[in-house]
Parts: structure tokens; sequence; C-alpha cells
């Protein structure tokens, strides 16, 4: 039975798990290198482990076993092959076994490329990732067994997969936010290892740089997936809503990326090693707070997989047991890694520490905004909503200045530099900046009455970090030998940087420029809005593979010119009986034109109708992928891939 070889490959890596935490750590301790070097034997077993057990529960699925509890909680016989095989992280059991198997691929990956560590760095970031890995094993063989059976009889069929989640981004949006989440696992294990040897210097930084790079790479390919999927499945026409789990994946990337920064500054000059040993702790460990966000049911979500106070009480322990030990561990080894150094006040080494602390104080803003119901409720407040003003009041306070440093930071030198140094070398990409914040409102079709300051102010910001980028690379390309020398990394660092200013500059406009309007109307009718004109054709019944669909067909004009034919869906899926909305966008590098099927009106009187006209929606997904794409060119770096003489020397 495929849920017995499971249940026991399950079982088996939650034992590997074990002797990968304890045996490394026994050998170090008792200077057997035998086992010491059983790391890495041990972490290809858990992957392999694992790999059986995931692939066993997704054979389940793709064969109907509803014997199985979870597969008859969330499949059904009339799934499409493709969302069978995506129901398996569906729910709450199957994604913590997804998260518990990229963790198992991490970790190989870590014993397979670190062969050039001293071995006992190895075993000992090993051993960290064994931990882990252990602790969400008996989690989910206690608490949140997908291979759980019933007793007797079963149903027949399935209960059928949430029609929120049947569509293509749950193929792919939670694999790559896992991937990002647990990779910052391997940033964590190498803290803790550099702080149990009280050594961390530029070629630490330079191991776990890349490591670092890759997870925050795959969340950013996880959180832009997610805002895109939000943006065409729910209906609101929205992509950002600062839900509860939205923000448990933004804020693990806050603080990534000041410890992609701090990590630059410790590897070329050695300094925050302190600081950068701490923000790998604190990037794990929201990455842990997410997972209990999402699973502990104290917050309501969209997302929330689970309302089961035991596992929460389990995860919150769990939590609690990591970052006290990290912490109680880096409050008595900080000292044998801190560093005294001098720089001047506009160096790149100030302008990354106030980046720093600009984004960690965006992330615990962010949390507090996530808990404050909790909180209030836990001390008698009553209950407390906190929703999208807050957020944004306080996030975009935060990220003005940030912004800023994002254009300053690559004309800054390292130890001494002029602050006039840098003024004078971006002024003509801040007058650029300045003309086209006073500019471009004013030439935007249908936009004069919505002109405000804070829209200069966003297009300035865009414009300036875009400037900064390309002034300093225009100053390192100037002769064929710097544009030789120019490496991956640098060209990363300016491709994730543009993207930011890309990712910006549609944030801004599409916020202030975007256009709404809820109507009612029927086949036949008609409405103008923004310039366009929706002409509202047919509605007809569409059958589906596992659902019934009215389907609208609609076609836009701009004028005479047909700009769009649009097809919105309303469908019912049979085994659930729920309704889904299914948005028909007309996409564009400058507008998105949106249309949404409501509610049929009694009567018979038309269908309520959600329309939108979207000024550079697109350019916040440009810019994210292009932040993703930075990230793999600088993990792409040539120094990342030599090997040093140093790397190589085993420690006794």
């Amino acid at each position: 039975m495929i849920a017995v070889l499971g249940q026991f490959t399950l079982s088996l890596a939650a034992a590997c798990a074990l002797l990968l935490l304890l045996v490394p750590l026994w050998g170090i301790h008792t200077g057997r290198w035998r086992a010491i070097n059983l790391g890495g034997p041990l972490a290809y077993a858990q992957g392999v482990l694992l790999a059986v057990s995931f692939t066993a529960l997704t054979v389940a699925f793709v064969q109907d076993a509803f014997y199985v509890i979870y597969v008859s909680q969330h499949s059904n016989s009339a799934l499409p092959l493709a969302y069978k095989i995506a129901a398996v992280w569906g729910g709450h059991e199957g994604s913590l076994l997804l998260w518990v198997f990229i963790l198992s691929l991490w970790t190989v990956a870590v014993a397979r490329f670190s062969t050039g560590l001293p071995r006992m760095t190895r075993a000992r970031v090993l051993a960290v990732l064994g931990a882990v890995a252990f602790g969400f094993d008996v989690f989910i063989l206690l608490t949140s067994n997908p291979f759980r059976l019933f007793a007797s009889d079963y149903p027949i069929d399935g209960a059928d997969l949430n029609p929120l989640l049947q569509d293509p981004g749950l193929v792919v949006h939670p694999p790559m936010l896992y991937m990002g989440y647990v990779g910052f696992s391997v940033a964590f294990a190498f803290a803790l290892a550099a702080l149990l040897e009280g050594r961390i210097d530029t070629l630490w930084a330079r191991w776990v740089r890349p490591w670092t790079l890759a997870a925050w790479m795959f969340l950013t390919i996880g959180i832009t997936l997610g805002s895109w999927w939000a943006y065409y499945e729910l209906g609101w026409g929205g992509w950002w809503f600062w839900d509860p789990v939205e923000n448990a994946s933004f804020m693990p990337w806050l603080l990534g990326t000041a410890l992609l920064h701090s990590l630059a500054a410790t590897e070329k000059r050695g300094v925050f090693k302190a600081w950068t040993t701490l923000l790998a702790i604190a990037a794990f460990s929201f990455s842990l707070l997410g997972t209990f966000l999402v699973r502990s049911g104290v917050l309501t979500s969209v997302h929330a997989f689970a309302n089961d106070p035991v596992r929460g009480t389990y995860i919150l322990v769990f939590l609690a047991v990591v970052v006290g030990v990290s912490l109680t561990l880096f409050a008595v080894r900080a000292h044998a890694v801190t560093v005294h150094a001098w720089f001047d006040y506009a160096s790149r080494e100030t302008l990354f520490l106030v980046n720093n602390l600009l984004l960690v104080v965006a992330a615990f803003s962010i949390l507090f905004g996530t808990l404050q119901p909790i909180i209030a409720e836990a001390v008698g407040w009553g209950k407390v909503s906190v929703g999208a003003p807050y957020f944004n009041v306080v996030f975009n306070a935060i990220m003005t200045p940030l912004i800023v440093l994002v254009g300053m930071g690559p004309l800054s030198r390292w130890r001494q530099m002029e602050l006039a140094e840098i003024v004078r070398r971006l002024r003509w990409s801040g007058l650029l900046a300045l003309a086209l914040a006073l500019l471009v409102p004013w030439v935007l079709p249908d936009t004069p009455q919505k002109v405000n300051w804070q829209l200069g102010l966003g297009v300035f910001l865009a414009v300036w970090a875009f400037g900064g980028q390309v002034t300093d690379m225009l100053r390192r390309t100037q002769n064929f030998t710097r544009r030789r020398s120019l490496g991956m990394a640098y060209v990363g660092m300016y491709l994730a940087h543009i993207g930011l200013a890309l990712a910006v500059f549609g944030v801004v406009l599409s916020s202030h420029l975007s256009i709404e309007r809820n109507i009612r109307l029927a086949p036949g009718e008609e409405t103008r809005i923004a310039g366009y004109r929706f002409v509202f054709e047919t509605l007809k019944t569409v059958p589906g593979p596992n659902y019934l669909a009215q389907r609208g067909a609609f076609k836009v004009f701009r004028g005479d010119r047909l700009e769009a034919e649009l097809h919105p869906e309303k469908r019912r899926y049979g085994a659930s009986g729920k309704t889904m909305t299914e948005a028909a966008i007309d996409w564009g590098l400058t507008r998105d034109v949106y249309v949404a099927l409501g509610e049929p009106q009694q009567g018979g009187q038309g269908w309520s109708l959600r329309i939108y006209v979207k000024p550079f929606v697109r350019w916040i997904w440009i810019g994210g992928i292009c932040m993703a794409l930075g990230g793999l060119l600088a993990m792409l770096d040539r120094r990342y891939r030599r090997r040093s003489r140093y790397m190589t020397e085993e420690v006794a």
C-alpha cells in the first residue's frame, strides 16, 4: 500500500535527521573523523527517503487513493491531473511534507557543493540542518501526518480541491516560495556553525553569500508569482492586500535583503560580522514565524491552511527553541566575531548600515501590524483590525529613504567618501528624476485630476534609483579593460536594483492612476470607462473538466479601434458546489484592461461587473523578475566557484 510506504520512509527520514544532528557533533567532540564524515552520507540518505515519501503521497493523489484521509479531503476523481499533483501541497499536511522535502534538497546541495569547506565546519552546518529537519519530521508524524487512513469505510469520491487553488499558480507559486523560505536555513546553519567555531571572516561570507542569494532569488520569484496569482485569480484587481500570509513571506524577504547587503560588507571589508550573523538567524526565524502564522489558525487569512491549536502550539514551541538557542549562542559567542573598524559617514559601509536598519525596521513594523489583533485580544482591548492604511503609511515612510540610498549606494566607495562627490555624480540623474516627476503625471491620459505629490514623489524615487544604476554602470564601463573586469556580481546588483526601480514605478502609477468601476450590465449593453468602450455581447454556459461556467463575451474599443476581446467566467464546481470568478485581462506594457463577472442581478436585469483600467501594473512583475534574475547572475559570479587553499584546509 502506497500510504504505508510513505509513512515508513518518512519515519526513517526522521531517524536519519536525528543521526545527522548527533553523529557529526559527537565526532567533533571526540575527534573521530569517521563520524564527522558521516554527515554527507546521512544527508543523502535523508534526501532519498523524503523523496520516496513525497513521491508516495503524489502517487496516492494521482491514483485517487481516497482511503487516505488527506487525499479524500483535497482531491476529487474529476480533478485534472496537473491539479491532482499540485493538490499534494494544497493542504496543511502536504505543504509541510513539501517544506521538509525541500529542506532535504537544500541539505543535499550543501553536502554536495560544500566539499571545499573545512570538514568540521561542513559537519556543523549539516548538523544544524538535521536538527531543523528532525523538528519538522516529528511535527508531521505526531500532528500532521498526510498518510493517515480511514479506520473503516472511506468515501468513494473526494471532497475536491479548493476552487481558488485550481489554477496554474498553485503548481509553481508554493514550491518557489518554500524554496526561498527553507533556503534561509542554510545561512542560519552557517551562522550557528560560525558562532560555535568563533570564526567569521571574508571567506565565511563568501561561502554563505551564494546560498543566501539562491534563497532570496527563489523567495523573490515566489512572492512575484503570488502577487500575479492574486491579481488575476481573486477578481479584485489588486496585486497586494497586506494579508497576514503575504506579510509572512514578505518579512523574511526584507531581512534576507538586509542580510545580502551585510554579507557584501563582511566579504569586502570584514565589517558587520556579528550583525550579519544576527540577520542570518533573524531571516530564518521569521520564516518559521510565517509557518506558525499560516498553520496555527491564530490569524484569519484566505491563505491559511489550518485552524488547530495543537499544531500551532507545537510550531510555537519549536520556534521558541530555535530562536532561544540561537540567540543564547549569539549572546555567548558574539564577542568572538565582533570587529571594530573605522569608516566615513558617507562611505558604502555607512549606506549599507542605514539600508540594513531601514529594512529591519520595515520588517518589524509589518510584524507589529500583523500581530496587533492577537496582542489586542490577549490584553483585553477587544477585536482590532489593522489593514492597508496602516501598512501603506508606515511602509512607504520607511521605503522612501531606502530607495534614495539605492540610487546612491553603487556610486559610493568603501571606507571613505565625500557626500558632495556622490551628489556631483548623481546630479544629472537627479535632475532627470525631478523633471520626470513633474512631467509624467501630466502627460498621461485622463489623469490630471488625480495628480498629487505622492505620485510625483514615487516617480522621482523610481527614476532616481534607476539613474543611479545607469550612472555607475557608465562610470565603470568607460573603457574596454573595465568592461571586461565587470563581474557577474556587479551585473546582478545593477539588474536587481533596476528591477526594484521598475517595480516602484509600477506600484506608484497603478496605485494612483487605476480606474475602477462596479456596474450593472446586460448582454447587448455597453459602457464607457477611461476612454474605452466596453460592449457586453453575449453570455453562454460552457462546460469545463470539473465545473460549469457562465462565460461572457466582451469587446473593448478605443475610439473605433478594437482593442481586445475578453471572456470572463463565473465557474461553479460540481464536487464542492463552490463558485469562482475567473477574470479576463488584456495586458499591455503601459496598461491592463480587466473585466470580472460578479453576480447575476435579480429579475434577470444583467450582471454586476468589475471593470478596471490599470496603468503600468505589469511593471511590478517585470521588476520582480529582474530582481530574481539579478540574484541569479550575482550567484553565478566566478569568485564563488573558485576554490581557495584556505577552504580546503582541514581544521584539526
